[in-house]
């Protein structure tokens, strides 16, 4: 098939719920991925922040072609030997204890909303508005942005919702049925969102204080995105419950969600389960993938690469006045523009660049954490050229 035949067969036979730009992507190395025709982009979006480890990762796709020829799948009824090592690295870099693994990032916020109120006896969680969570029932009315789910109503009860940051209102949302607060360390999906100084460890202290739960979502931040393994390991606070996906599997389907010995309890046999959660060939990709930015200091490469990137959107932003804001964490980026953004991503695109606009007017930067400082002196002119041509 040509782009046109895919575009066309598309339209005919998958539901439109994306809208996609104009490319039909065939393979990828490291930081580069191509078109059905060839043509190569700098990937400065990762798949939505998953390709951390860069495309076909030798380290993975060796993992994978290893485990497929052993066994792909099995029951959970079961045990196996890549979730059992999966597990255990997970532990040694999060510090709590128990996981429980899914197949994305809403499975693994399900699964800690469950949790929070199997263990707790209690019903309500707070959640912030403009966050994501996932887009199940459960999760989509966790997410705190209308457009996502009041098309859906009835919606499941017991959520509340208040500004990000802002600690008083946490304060007055939480009350005798709170089970937990969710929250993300960087809003992704809302803006690339921040809170202000010392709200974490309040927040931390606040629920702890409450006998609530907190749980952090690190779908988007998480596996060494921001410039550590967790975003939240950024501040003096211990979550109960963490939710992952994304980076995790190497680009392979998988999510996780952890917690501490005592509140894992919360879960006997028959209360959660997933038919593919957990199974040899993600689990496998997982633990390669782990590997890899561990050995390769991924993570650090985020800090590092990251500071520089942002220091360069920082001069741009000096240029040019409708940049309102350049706000992130390592190699988590926005750019607030006082304009929608999506004809800047078309144009990065025709430049053989891919970038993201989320929240309509902020520009998404997540490329692989092995991007260097001079990939972004490739894509920094072109991104000044597309902000020159803006009238």
């Amino acid at each position: 098939m040509n782009t046109d035949e895919i575009i066309d067969t598309y339209d005919k036979h998958i539901m439109h719920t994306y809208g996609r730009q104009p490319i039909a992507l065939d393979h990828g190395h490291g930081q580069f991925v191509y078109d059905i025709d060839g043509n190569e982009y700098l990937d400065f979006f990762a798949g939505i922040a998953v390709n951390n480890v860069g495309q076909t990762d030798d380290k993975v796709v060796n993992a994978i072609k290893t485990q497929a020829e052993k066994m792909i799948h099995c029951s959970n009824i079961y045990y196996n030997e890549p979730a059992a090592i999966l597990s255990k690295k997970i532990a040694e870099f999060s510090g709590l204890d128990k996981v429980f693994f899914s197949n994305s990032g809403a499975e693994a916020n399900e699964a800690a909303i469950k949790l929070a109120r199997k263990y707790t006896g209690k019903g309500d969680i707070v959640a912030t508005y403009n966050s994501f969570h996932g887009r199940t029932m459960l999760t989509v009315t966790a997410t705190g942005q209308d457009q996502y789910k009041l098309p859906f109503k009835p919606l499941p009860p017991g959520f509340k919702h208040v500004n990000f940051g802002d600690m008083d209102a946490m304060k007055g949302a939480i009350d005798d049925n709170t089970a937990a607060v969710l929250i993300e360390i960087i809003q992704g999906e809302g803006g690339l969102n921040m809170a202000p100084e010392g709200y974490f460890e309040e927040l931390d202290a606040y629920c702890k204080e409450k006998d609530v739960l907190l749980i952090i979502d690190e779908v988007q931040t998480g596996l060494g995105r921001t410039g550590k393994i967790l975003a939240s390991q950024y501040f003096d606070i211990k979550p109960d419950i963490i939710s992952l996906a994304k980076g995790l599997g190497g680009g392979v389907p998988i999510g996780a969600t952890l917690t501490s010995n005592k509140v894992s309890e919360g879960f006997v046999p028959g209360d959660h389960g997933s038919t593919f959660g957990g199974n040899p060939l993600s689990c496998a990709a997982a633990n390669a993938a782990v590997d890899e930015i561990i050995e390769k200091k991924l993570s650090e490469n985020a800090e590092e690469v990251g500071k520089y990137l942002k220091n360069k959107f920082l001069e741009l932003k000096s240029k040019y006045d409708f940049i309102t804001d350049v706000r992130g964490l390592g190699l988590l980026i926005g750019i607030e523009l006082n304009m929608p953004g999506g004809e800047i991503v078309d144009e990065m695109r025709k430049r053989r660049v891919l970038i993201n606009c989320t929240a309509g007017n902020v520009l998404r930067f997540a490329p692989p954490l092995l991007i260097s400082k001079s990939d972004v002196d490739k894509m920094i002119p072109l991104l000044d050229e597309v902000f020159s041509n803006i009238n």
